[in-house]
């Protein structure tokens, strides 16, 4: 699985206003500012998380962004959809809707397992846990393996 500029940028900008909660709405320069994200970039991000209704937008002097639900109950695969879509394709289609043939016909399965097990993780995660450093056990877990560390 590849996470996008685009997604890692919404995630860093999602978890800067679920930090900045109690401050009030958060101008994109701020947010971009904060997370190096480039501000032209950061807008267009903000712009499909308002349409995906995780953000809400405030117009003024006093304007900027908030989180449009609490932070513990926006996942981050809520983020990676709004920006990316699925989380997971093969060639840009969805995994059920592929058919495979012969010695491939396993594939199916494998990327139905691998589609699972990424759901599993990043709807098992909200804002809030990774903002607070609190990952569930389960995700600390898969990161104690030192291989999970390394590139093969």
């Amino acid at each position: 699985m590849r996470i996008s500029a685009r997604a890692d940028y919404a995630v860093r900008a999602a978890l800067q206003l679920a930090a900045s909660r109690d401050e009030g709405p958060v101008k994109a320069e701020a947010i971009a500012e904060a997370q190096d994200i480039p501000h032209k970039f950061l807008e267009g991000i903000l712009n499909d998380m308002r349409r995906s209704g995780l953000v809400l937008s405030q117009r003024g002097g006093n304007g900027g962004y908030r989180l449009a639900r609490p932070a513990g109950e926006i996942t981050i695969a809520d983020v990676i959809r709004a920006v990316d879509g699925p989380l997971v394709s093969v060639r840009g289609v969805r995994p059920p809707d592929l058919s495979y043939t012969g010695p491939a016909q396993s594939l199916l399965p494998l990327w139905i397992a691998l589609r699972s097990n990424v759901r599993e993780i990043l709807e098992g995660v909200s804002l809030a846990d990774v903002a607070s450093a609190q990952l569930p056990a389960e995700v600390c877990a898969l990161t104690e393996a030192p291989a999970a560390w390394t590139n093969p």
